[in-house]
């Protein structure tokens, strides 16, 4: 008998004391796992190479039935003209104004108040945790008219400052750095108390460098949610110089019809940055979640 036609056996052993014999290599064991996964994977990024596609084809191909597949000639010119429908600079300042105060609150604020939870102990600790995380189960519509109210008393309309303030601090960004710190042992915080360390220099040097996993969790789920953000902005930003980029690409939708090619290529630059920055801090992003122990 050739070595090809030897397989190795690993020998099991089975409740009830039985022993098995089952093969040892590995080849082939995941095909299945992969096909499914790579079909898996083909689905959800289809939608988007659909996009690319209508954003580099003409209108009338775009609204064509049954729609085409590819264009017959590339329309780069496309993405130029999404400069002269939109004020697209602007916008993108705009968005990376707000997007980064909102993660800089969210960061310093959440963190604080989440180490406050899971580490120090005061009165009423349970309940005034419960009241904040009470926000999760409610719909943020429903805070859209006292929340306006203030801003405009505030002066705040058609500005930055109106846009960031609601979203500078959020009850899951507290809630999720509330988890990750009760996850830290105690014997690091004793020691720095011994070394006469007051709370904040537990917190501050201690404690925070070892959450850079869930900070860096929350910094990502904070950009989502910010740059993608269109309700707030939508009622508080009138202008266009005050616009973000997702009420810019509201405003490309037409009344009476769209350009659709024009819109795509627009979402496309409007996705660009955010996709580049998820896919560089994906790893991290990965380890902070899976840390906090949320699904």
């Amino acid at each position: 008998m050739s070595d090809t036609a030897v397989r190795r056996q690993t020998t099991v052993r089975r409740p009830g004391g039985k022993v098995a014999n089952r093969p040892n290599g590995k080849a082939g064991s995941n095909v299945g796992a992969h096909l499914v996964l790579g079909l898996g994977g083909l689905l959800m990024v289809a939608p988007l190479l659909y996009q690319v596609i209508m954003s580099l084809s003409t209108n009338s191909e775009v609204q064509s039935t049954p729609p085409t597949l590819w264009p017959s000639e590339i329309q780069w010119h496309n993405f130029a003209d999404v400069f002269s429908q939109m004020n697209f600079g602007s916008a993108l300042w705009v968005s990376i104004a707000i997007t980064a105060i909102r993660v800089a609150g969210q960061m310093v604020l959440c963190s604080l108040a989440g180490y406050a939870f899971a580490r120090m102990h005061f009165r009423f600790r349970g309940l005034i945790l419960g009241v904040i995380l009470s926000i999760l189960m409610v719909p943020s519509q429903l805070f859209l008219i006292p929340q306006y109210q203030i801003i405009q008393n505030l002066g705040w309309l058609n500005s930055i400052a109106g846009i960031v303030a609601p979203g500078i601090f959020s009850a899951f960004g507290v809630f999720l750095m509330r988890q990750f710190f009760m996850g830290l042992p105690d014997e690091l915080e004793d020691a720095a108390r011994l070394d006469g360390a007051n709370p904040f220099q537990i917190f501050w040097m201690v404690m925070l460098p070892l959450a850079r996993n869930g900070l860096w969790a929350l910094a990502i789920i904070t950009i989502l949610w910010s740059w993608n953000e269109l309700l707030w902005p939508l009622v508080v930003a009138s202008t266009q110089e005050s616009a973000p980029l997702s009420v810019g690409l509201a405003n490309l939708q037409g009344q009476h019809g769209n350009n659709y090619p024009i819109l795509m290529a627009a979402s496309l630059m409007a996705m660009a940055p955010i996709l580049i920055l998820f896919i560089s801090m994906q790893k991290k992003v990965m380890a902070g979640v899976g840390r906090t122990g949320l699904k």
